[in-house]
């Protein structure tokens, strides 16, 4: 492999939904937040016609890599069977090249190199922060690719381009409306986020919830408004009321026990589930610092606002 100089670096934010989980899919208004922690992607050429690819883990280790050819991408060839994480970056990339025919037309390959700044374990973001930078790479519709290949809400790509909160909701025709919202809390300092140590398998919740579909409008009606009371919450003790009752909302839907009743019933404090119900980090709203308590439970992943949240 030959090298040419001429590197381009792109970088998207990872996410947090705090509410509207599930139910932005049916147009609940959502508050999301960009994470301190992203994904960078670095694109070079070479002499050769093809891609060289490398992803870097949080600790700068390989933790995947291949190549392929121009025309393996033009044709979506599958590698489902020798390797799928392998087969995913093909079909992403064929996604995009539909999108940007002259992304391969070029007479030079691409070294291309990856980097998450977080545990890819975390659930910040990994899928979207990539979508992004290979939309902002190719000057594409980050939304319209995600579609495409991983599907969701897209609220994850809107997190990856702004750097500041934002609400975020479907239309009726499921296009994003994304507005920058003054999300500042000034209880900040009672927010923590812990990782609880696995990645959710929200398979039996996310049937739960397609099988009451013809019962969600008013829930989503009512989620819509528990988002919009978030931004004017003026205080800690609000803000626990609010985030309690969509607790139970989405418990009632997803036919699941809240995260602090199945693990932390003996807490003083409020959890709210994010994302993925009951997996990847949750956000506890605490007025003593709650660190020793989940320490001594063995979730040693604590992190406060400040060190989490963007801005």
């Amino acid at each position: 492999m030959t090298y040419m100089v001429n590197k381009n670096t792109f970088y998207s934010n990872g996410k947090l939904l705090i509410t509207g989980e599930y139910l932005v899919l049916n147009g609940a208004k959502a508050l999301a937040l960009p994470t301190k922690f992203g994904q960078y992607l670095r694109v070079s050429s070479c002499v050769e016609k093809k891609i060289f690819w490398t992803s870097l883990d949080a600790d700068k280790s390989v933790w995947f890599e291949t190549e392929f050819t121009f025309d393996e991408i033009r044709t979506a060839k599958n590698f489902q069977e020798e390797h799928l994480i392998k087969h995913t970056l093909v079909e992403i990339l064929h996604q995009a090249h539909l999108q940007n025919p002259n992304f391969l037309t070029s007479e030079t390959g691409y070294i291309i190199e990856t980097e998450v700044t977080f545990p890819r374990n975390w659930g910040l973001g990994t899928s979207s922060t990539l979508i992004n930078n290979i939309a902002q790479w190719l000057q594409i519709d980050a939304f319209e690719l995600l579609r495409k290949s991983f599907g969701g809400s897209g609220y994850d790509i809107a997190c990856a381009s702004n750097n500041f909160p934002i609400t975020y909701k479907l239309d009726e025709n499921e296009k994003p409306i994304v507005e920058v919202v003054g999300f500042y809390p000034k209880y900040k300092e009672n927010i923590y986020f812990v990782y609880l140590n696995k990645k959710q398998n929200s398979r039996h919740a996310i049937q739960n919830y397609m099988n009451k579909q013809q019962f969600l409008t008013k829930k989503t009606a009512t989620i819509s408004e528990i988002t919009n009371r978030m931004l004017l919450s003026p205080n800690l003790e609000t803000t626990i009321d609010l985030l309690s009752h969509h607790e139970i909302i989405l418990s009632d839907i997803l036919e699941l026990e809240t995260v602090k009743e199945r693990l932390f019933s003996d807490f003083n404090g409020t959890i709210k589930s994010l994302g993925a119900w009951g997996g990847d980090f949750v956000m506890v709203l605490s007025k003593e610092n709650p660190t020793h308590y989940f320490q001594s439970k063995g979730y040693e992943t604590i992190l406060t606002y400040d060190e989490m949240i963007l801005v």
